[in-house]
């Protein structure tokens, strides 16, 4: 048995769907065969957490800002010099990216998917980590809602104070990009307004969860990142 044919019955192995005489024979290639093995170990790990896990899901921090970041890497595949030329050769360089890029996504070898599956896990995990943050912290909230209001008046003050510094920097570059907006065709223009609003939301949201409660961390981490996205975004657009 060679590894190509060893990876495609290991999923069957593991789900016991072999016969006797397939798992005899995948069972002699994995003592021999230590990079199959691995592959067989790595996803009996991720088959196991799955199955352990199973209808547990946690929405990451901050998802839509997350979900618009990786829009952007994939809108940036395209040359700012493809958004000058003629609106036809536009539509037919697009195209192309679009069907170059969905074709290698579905080239993947089992190793690879493997890995992905791992990448997943890992997400999920991570996400499971912020949920129980948040909760341990509207926990550690009501412990202490006996410490008073002047606590809560300082922390609603640096976080202020905070926004603020930010700001200078957001205006800052929000004065280049209306500069620049002239420029740009009504395209442009769409997929900015689009990725701001997206951000804004995400801010309005944080700001209305700490006008609740200042010391949540988690809300004040969300608002943090979405600030520094948009940061990002309009250095990003005052360039082009």
């Amino acid at each position: 048995m060679n590894c190509e044919k060893c990876q495609d019955l290991v999923s069957d192995f593991l789900d016991g769907a072999l016969s006797h005489e397939d798992q005899k024979t995948l069972n002699s290639h994995l003592e021999e065969c230590l990079d199959c093995a691995d592959v067989r170990n790595d996803l009996q790990s991720i088959v196991g957490f799955c199955r352990s896990n199973r209808g547990v899901y946690v929405a990451p921090p901050n998802e839509k800002a997350l979900w618009l970041r990786i829009r952007n890497v994939i809108e940036a595949g395209a040359s700012p010099g493809m958004l000058a030329t003629a609106p036809e050769r536009e539509n037919v360089e697009r195209r192309n990216f679009w069907t170059n890029w969905v074709g290698r996504s579905w080239e993947l070898s089992f190793p690879q998917l493997v890995a992905a599956a791992a990448a997943i896990v890992l997400v999920v995990s991570l996400s499971t980590v912020v949920g129980l943050r948040r909760w341990q912290s509207g926990e550690t909230v009501k412990n202490n809602n006996a410490a008073g209001a002047a606590n809560l008046s300082v922390a609603a003050e640096n976080v202020r104070s905070r926004i603020s510094q930010q700001q200078q920097l957001i205006d800052y570059w929000n004065q280049r990009v209306e500069f620049n907006k002239a420029r740009w065709n009504p395209q442009m223009r769409e997929t900015f307004d689009r990725n701001l609003k997206v951000i804004d939301q995400a801010v309005n949201d944080s700001l209305d969860s700490l006008s609740q409660n200042p010391h949540d961390e988690v809300s004040e981490e969300m608002l943090n990142a979405a600030l520094n996205e948009k940061l990002s975004l309009l250095k990003e657009f005052a360039e082009l």
